[in-house]
């Protein structure tokens, strides 16, 4: 089945292309089923790039996907047209009435920054606020992840003393939840990030279930018992260049930055980068996706009862 998306959206002609199979809004009005809600509060800079990444892990299942992406007012975008924002996304006051089954919040380059200190702070705690009685399942990336559990579980963030940047083994330690259905018991993970959450009080959250964890790293993948919050800190919906693409950023800025671990064959930069993780990024989409779909209300209005 399709994934509903804004008319003209400029990222369809390469999903088109990729046999991700998309609808636009006009054609979906004659579809005479009930499709899933899927709001996306996009925070990244490059918006187009974020778009094509969770798209495509979207668009691989049998469900007709309702997507809208949604930006905040309060930050001014250095790295995508506002040409671009008005025509394909929504504001907060533009969708605050309306209610979806289920809602993902992007990573966000801001993570050595105290939590208040980013200036769209208070317009996204109100989403998330807003989002407990108008959302029914919440998807939470990388500083979105660490946001939201310094938010509803007061957890610390702590910095690294070196970046951490490169694919990681993970060990699922939960396989029969019903979000980990399909991994293997170790799984590669891109990471690109310089802080880590402090856990040492999680044991005081039973509601809190740890999915996958690393020895050294310690857990990835979280969620809540009933399954309706998801909290990941790598980055399963990278493509095969987007650590590569990172790196050769670094590197032309003149940063100290070490090679990516475990993703150039060879440790050599000029030879294509392993892709090791497509194939969990599908299974951790579509099981969030499966588990929304089967729980969620069908009449959204009953959320908030």
């Amino acid at each position: 089945m399709p994934i509903k998306i804004v008319e003209g959206l400029p990222v369809k002609k390469r999903l088109e292309q990729e046999n991700v199979f998309t609808i636009d809004a006009s054609r979906a009005t004659t579809q005479d089923i009930r499709p899933i809600r899927i709001l996306i509060l996009n925070l990244m800079p490059k918006k187009e790039e974020t778009e094509l990444h969770l798209l495509r892990l979207l668009g691989n299942t049998p469900l007709q996907i309702d997507i809208e992406f949604l930006y905040t007012e309060t930050h001014k975008s250095k790295n995508t047209p506002t040409s671009h924002l008005h025509k394909y996304y929504r504001t907060f006051d533009e969708i605050k009435e309306e209610r979806f089954d289920g809602m993902i919040v992007t990573g966000a380059p801001v993570e050595k920054l105290d939590f208040n200190q980013v200036d769209y702070i208070n317009e996204l705690e109100a989403i998330l606020k807003w989002s407990e009685t108008h959302v029914f399942s919440r998807f939470f990336i990388c500083w979105g992840a660490q946001h939201a559990l310094n938010y509803y579980y007061q957890f610390d963030k702590i910095s690294l003393s070196s970046k951490l940047f490169g694919v990681f083994k993970y060990k699922n330690i939960l396989p029969t939840h019903p979000l980990m259905r399909g991994f293997d018991d170790q799984f590669e993970v891109p990471h690109s990030r310089h802080t880590r959450m402090d856990f040492s009080t999680l044991d005081k959250h039973p509601e809190l279930k740890v999915l996958s964890v690393h020895p050294d790293f310690g857990p990835d993948i979280l969620s809540t018992e009933d399954s309706r919050e998801l909290y990941i800190f790598g980055h399963l919906e990278y493509e095969r260049n987007t650590l590569q693409n990172e790196y050769i950023r670094d590197i032309e800025k003149g940063a100290d930055i070490g090679m990516p671990h475990n993703y150039f064959p060879d440790d050599n930069s000029n030879n294509e980068p392993y892709f090791n993780w497509k194939s969990h990024g599908h299974l951790l989409f579509n099981n969030w996706l499966n588990e929304t779909y089967q729980n969620t209300y069908y009449d959204l209005n009953d959320l908030e009862k």
